[in-house]
């Protein structure tokens, strides 16, 4: 069910999609997916999903931020907002190709429809993918535990630990590494909490609820303070980033219901016609909607 969610929120354009009957024998279900630029509207493959995954799984939404209470909704974007939801993160020019030193030139290459970085030496492409990010949610005593960083961007503010992910490991081993680090903590990953996409920095989040295996932490190399937070209490007005704020409203609200679900959202964030990296300002992170929001 991952891979159709992670299909849905990355393809560009506008996505409609249904599900239809388990095929017989099989325990899957199809969904077909449809993708709107504009007035155009283009059916892409469809996909075989188990049936127990997709009977009233999911629903679908579309938020935004406090700050932004009168956002327009998914169905009243502009052609403005559609851009923005199309966008693949900030174009940075590469000049030199990244296997063999080569000068680049960038067109458009054969067969694709975006304008790519070719090495006119070794005619290599040089692709640029987006960055995965992990962290933890944990959950301890009913307060989370949050640090303050130590570094830039964001000095002095609060998150979630969290990191980018490595080569060789899973999304739940980084995630566990990296609270590791910067929490001096040992923990075990309870399960998924939120996939959040965020295409004009090229970034994916993946948060895992996690609990303590012991009552200890301490500030790692890149945090200057940890602390368990009661929920009531977390410095909403001091958070680093955008994808924290949205997992902690995400979080407060299920506990409020009873139960954390499974989150699978696109961060957008306003762009004002300057890069827009994370932490380059506190009030910035209030400065995005949250669409196709889906929880299980």
């Amino acid at each position: 069910m991952l891979k159709a969610i992670q299909i849905l929120g990355s393809s560009s354009g506008f996505l409609s999609y249904r599900f239809r009957k388990p095929q017989p024998n099989s325990g899957l279900s199809l969904i077909s997916i449809s993708k709107s630029i504009g007035t155009t509207s283009i059916k892409t493959d469809s996909l075989l999903l188990p049936a127990s995954h997709y009977k009233g799984c999911f629903r679908m939404s579309s938020t935004h931020s406090q700050s932004n209470p009168d956002g327009p909704s998914s169905s009243q974007l502009s052609s403005s907002s559609v851009a923005a939801i199309q966008s693949t993160g900030n174009i940075r020019k590469i000049n030199f190709c990244q296997f063999c030193g080569g000068s680049t030139k960038h067109e458009i290459p054969d067969g694709e429809e975006k304008v790519r970085a070719i090495c006119t030496l070794c005619g290599k492409i040089i692709y640029e993918n987006p960055k995965m990010v992990v962290g933890c949610l944990i959950e301890h005593d009913k307060k989370i535990l949050m640090c303050r960083r130590k570094i830039q961007p964001s000095y002095g503010l609060w998150t979630l630990p969290a990191g980018y992910m490595e080569i060789g490991e899973s999304a739940a081993e980084g995630a566990i590494r990296e609270t590791l680090e910067e929490a001096n903590a040992e923990v075990e990953v309870q399960s998924p909490f939120a996939q959040l996409d965020i295409p004009l920095i090229g970034q994916t989040y993946m948060i895992f609820l996690a609990k303590l295996k012991t009552p200890h932490f301490s500030p790692g190399p890149e945090s200057s303070e940890c602390r368990l937070y009661e929920l009531d209490d977390i410095p909403f007005d001091s958070l680093a980033f955008s994808s924290m704020l949205v997992t902690l409203k995400l979080y407060i609200e299920d506990i409020k219901v009873g139960r954390p679900k499974f989150h699978y959202g696109i961060i957008n964030k306003r762009y004002s016609g300057q890069p827009i990296w994370p932490g380059t300002s506190p009030s910035e992170i209030h400065a995005y909607t949250l669409d196709y929001h889906m929880q299980s």
